[in-house]
């Protein structure tokens, strides 16, 4: 059940499309050819703008047909039709790419380009790499879904990564992803035997899966939302175990609430840890760190170092590394600590990502 989009895009000289004439020219051949595919299609509007021409062509008001031409010399075409369960598509990709090899020719484009069939419907697939491209996923099934008082959660399946938690629309953690663990937990560098450590968020249950294998002393996990845990160990159990099932153990504990709030409880009781994990938001994409989310790092940061032994460690994810900007303006805050800290950085290319991530190792100078 999806909507099936085909998009094509070409460049032509300027000066082809210059008046209304030549992009009527075009616009005739254009349709010619999208004629030979569907013999019905029909015109049922255009008009003619100041940067260009519009027109939208149909073929049994079904298949819905756009072109628009820009005098500045692009020229689009997309070809939008709803796909029922089990029928065959209107239009392969080597279809497609023979249409626009065809339109290419007969148009004398500078470039042409048609991209793979956008499938639109009741399964999400295309996701936001962390600098906003979009990448679209092998997802076939829609495992889980709700919103909880915090936001939406989504457990989707894919062919290649296996399970995958999304929440508010930005993946998570797959079952494909232990290297992500591991490289924010700095595993073979870092020693955990016999430590005190806090995990602040951690909801998928990952992260105090893979340290309980280390023998540390103690482990406390804070994480809000509740909901994300019971779908995790539901759907998830390959990379929690049953943490997320049992709560507790000999030497570790989960507690549902707000890690601020009890990180300011720890405060007052004088309470350290070996390591503190920051397993929680993504370093935002902006040009200044400012907003709420910046202002919650940076709570994050300075109630870490209060609980933190003087020679403890605070990890933590950044966002991808072609995130520059944002990882730069992260740095700045590290920088502008009190006490000093200092830090260091890690890199993994995640699966479930689709690209190369950011981890800080950070304690105090």
């Amino acid at each position: 059940m999806t909507a099936q989009t085909i998009l094509f895009d070409f460049t032509v000289d300027a000066e082809k499309i210059s008046d209304c004439k030549q992009r009527q020219e075009i616009a005739k051949v254009v349709r010619g050819e999208v004629e030979n595919i569907f013999p019905q299609v029909e015109l049922v509007y255009q008009m003619t703008m100041e940067d260009g021409y519009f027109c939208v062509l149909t073929e049994n008001k079904e298949t819905i047909i756009t072109l628009r031409i820009f005098r500045q010399g692009l020229v689009t075409m997309n070809i939008e039709y709803y796909l029922e369960e089990g029928k065959q598509p209107l239009m392969s990709f080597d279809s497609s790419k023979r249409l626009e090899n065809i339109l290419a020719k007969k148009l004398k484009v500078n470039s042409g380009q048609v991209l793979p069939t956008l499938k639109r419907g009741d399964v999400a697939r295309y996701f936001p790499s962390s600098d906003e491209r979009i990448i679209e996923y092998d997802i076939d099934a829609m495992v889980f879904e709700e919103r909880s008082p915090f936001q939406k959660i989504q457990i989707l399946h894919s062919k290649t990564l296996g399970n995958m938690l999304v929440l508010d629309e930005l993946q998570n953690i797959a079952e494909s992803d232990l290297i992500y663990t591991e490289t924010l937990m700095c595993r073979g560098t870092e020693n955990y035997e016999d430590k005190e450590i806090c995990i602040l968020g951690g909801g998928d249950g990952a992260l105090l899966y893979e340290l309980l294998k280390e023998n540390p002393k103690y482990v406390v996990m804070l994480e809000i939302d509740e909901l994300v845990m019971q779908a995790c160990n539901k759907y998830l159990n390959t990379i929690c175990g049953g943490v997320l099932e049992k709560r507790n153990g000999k030497n570790y504990d989960i507690i549902v609430g707000d890690c601020v709030q009890y990180m300011k409880k720890y405060i007052s009781e004088h309470r350290k840890f070996d390591y503190v994990f920051g397993d929680l938001t993504d370093i935002p994409i902006s040009g200044t760190p400012v907003g709420e989310i910046w202002d919650f790092i940076r709570t994050i940061l300075e109630s870490s170092f209060k609980i933190l032994k003087s020679d403890g460690k605070f990890l933590t994810h950044g966002n991808g590394t072609a995130c520059t900007e944002s990882l730069e303006l992260f740095e700045d805050q590290l920088r502008t600590l009190r006490p000093k800290v200092k830090f260091t950085t890690s890199k993994a290319f995640v699966p479930s990502f689709m690209e190369e991530w950011q981890f800080y190792q950070v304690s105090l100078a």
